[in-house]
């Protein structure tokens, strides 16, 4: 037993520590890309219109960690639709990235996934729309003073340790020693379970019964915490879930941005609708996809 417990952690440091390098890489690079385009970006969706779900998902991809926040913010105070800002949450690449990065995945596959959250988001954003159409006017952002979007996102990066202003290369070290402590814990964890479970025990209860992989993937996704994302890239990548699981994790998992939307947004019968419609967008986007046997080879 005491062997077994050894070489799991032995196993998962080794594994985690080949990645640390690239994982540094692609953190450095995302928050040189989040400084220089984040308020523009920001400026972009506010001034989208009936284009919101399509400039929301495209902006969405791109690796900022306050953009889902930001978008709450947005959405409470009227200045975007329901549309887009579930576009918005589709799209968010969360920890997803960095970590397929770090394994070294092919970089058409990366560009694939990040396309098919894309589409999946504005299409589910402009479907959205048009079935609320008149429910949700965009008001003034006047209208909702309550609604200061640079204080709450400022808030919720320091509950999280983000401290973006920090510098880059300072935060890129904290997000990497971060993500890198979370891949080492779980690696254990899923070598402790392969161990004890057997790999294909896990594969057949998963893999096996889409539907159930799809839901349970999609709950996973739900929780606000970046491990939830490095739970499921890390369940793919080890060919424990299929890739319609995969993504209806990953599309659900919008950040903090729920955290942010159920602290700004008064109206809590509109933030559990929000949670719900995200929900089933991401299963319904997964099962899709299991369905018409699409797929990313990693």
């Amino acid at each position: 037993m005491k062997e077994q417990f050894f070489d799991c952690a032995v196993d998962a440091a080794l594994d985690s520590i080949k990645i640390l390098p690239f994982l540094f890489l692609a953190y450095l690079v995302m928050e040189y890309v989040e400084h220089r385009m984040g308020e523009h970006s920001k400026d972009v969706i506010r001034r989208s219109g009936k284009f919101g779900p399509l400039l929301g998902a495209v902006c969405g991809a791109f690796p900022q960690c306050g953009f889902s926040a930001a978008a709450s913010n947005l959405y409470a105070g009227r200045i975007i639709t329901l549309g887009t800002l579930l576009a918005i949450y589709l799209s968010t690449s969360d920890e997803m990235l960095p970590i397929l990065i770090s394994k070294q995945a092919p970089a058409l596959a990366i560009v694939k996934i990040l396309g098919l959250k894309v589409l999946i988001g504005m299409a589910a954003g402009f479907f959205i729309d048009w079935l609320w159409a008149g429910h949700r006017k965009i008001r003034a952002y006047a209208e909702r003073p309550h609604a200061d979007e640079k204080f709450h996102i400022d808030q919720i990066c320091e509950n999280e340790n983000c401290r973006c202003d920090n510098g880059i290369l300072k935060s890129a070290c904290k997000h990497t020693l971060h993500i890198f402590l979370f891949i080492l814990l779980i690696t254990f964890l899923f070598n402790l379970c392969i161990g004890f479970i057997g790999s294909g025990s896990i594969e057949q209860f998963i893999m096996n019964k889409p539907f159930i992989g799809v839901a349970l993937s999609a709950v996973i996704g739900l929780i606000p915490n970046c491990a939830a994302s490095v739970i499921i890239t890390e369940l793919y990548l080890k060919g424990m879930m299929s890739f319609g699981a995969m993504m209806a994790g990953l599309l659900v998992g919008a950040g903090v941005g729920l955290i942010v939307l159920c602290r700004v947004n008064e109206d809590v019968k509109d933030n559990l609708k929000i949670i719900g419609l995200l929900y089933l967008c991401g299963v319904i986007g997964g099962l899709l996809l299991e369905v018409l046997e699409i797929s990313v080879r990693i």
